[in-house]
């Protein structure tokens, strides 16, 4: 994305954004719209001015605090990294949590690009995958993308496959259709979700809510414990060939153009 340090300021503001770009969001001062970007603070945004490494409609900036449209601004000769958002699916790995917090361990967040990681607001999970379970997790930046997708009302299948220690009996599918099921210190039940069993010990569970540690406390209301979980489904979006660690852009239009 960056040019080599002896390309001079003329040539990096000839490159100009690629002409397919269609964000234009409103205008914004160059140090804020670098910062919340994740490219530098806003205080060292002026230092990349004078520096020649932004411009604007193909010309040097020349104060950090001049308003521009992210579609007309250059760093380093290339457009502006995602200003209109980002919208990632991710194959999460065993062992990572789904948390900026340092302290709780390894992070999905680690596995993104660091300027991705500076971002203002700041990519987040929508809804969460625990460190034992793997699977499908969608990444964004857009918080109306996160209320829309987890709110309960929107109703979004997420299908999960379990492993058990013990058989699967057939007759649960039929209380966890009936959505009567109550869960351990919950005063509501369950919504209405769809079993499906695989081998004696193999099932998958379609869901379309998300509560607390949800398909675990639904099998351990029958005495098995999930000894393995995987998240295979979001809505219409299944994982296929991603490895785990591996992510893809998401158009943020793929769930509709209200979600963004």
């Amino acid at each position: 994305m960056c040019l080599r340090a002896s390309v001079g300021e003329s040539e990096r503001c000839k490159i100009a954004s690629a002409p397919e770009a269609v964000f234009v969001g409103p205008m914004r001062r160059l140090d804020q719209l670098l910062a919340n970007l994740g490219y530098c603070s806003r205080r060292e945004a002026r230092a990349w001015v004078e520096g020649g490494r932004v411009c604007v409609r193909g010309k040097p900036a020349r104060d950090p605090g001049e308003k521009a449209l992210p579609s007309e601004v250059t760093v380093d000769g290339a457009p502006l990294d995602h200003p209109e958002g980002v919208l990632l699916l991710l194959h999460k790995p065993l062992g990572l949590v789904c948390s900026h917090e340092v302290r709780e361990g390894p992070s999905v967040y680690d596995l993104l690009p660091d300027r991705w990681r500076q971002r203002n607001p700041v990519i987040t999970s929508i809804g969460r995958l625990d460190k034992d379970t793997s699977g499908l997790l969608l990444l964004t930046d857009q918080a109306p993308l996160v209320h829309r997708l987890t709110s309960p009302k929107h109703k979004v299948a997420k299908r999960y496959r379990a492993e058990l220690d013990g058989p699967a009996d057939p007759a649960w599918g039929e209380l966890f259709a009936a959505g009567t099921l109550v869960l351990t210190g919950e005063k509501a039940p369950c919504a209405p979700a769809t079993l499906r069993i695989l081998s004696s010990t193999t099932v998958e569970l379609t869901l379309t809510e998300g509560k607390y540690h949800q398909v675990r406390r639904m099998f351990a209301h029958f005495g098995r414990n999930v000894i393995a979980l995987h998240r295979s489904h979001f809505g219409d979006l299944e994982l296929t060939s991603l490895a785990p660690g591996q992510w893809r852009e998401l158009p943020l239009t793929h769930f509709g153009p209200s979600a963004s």
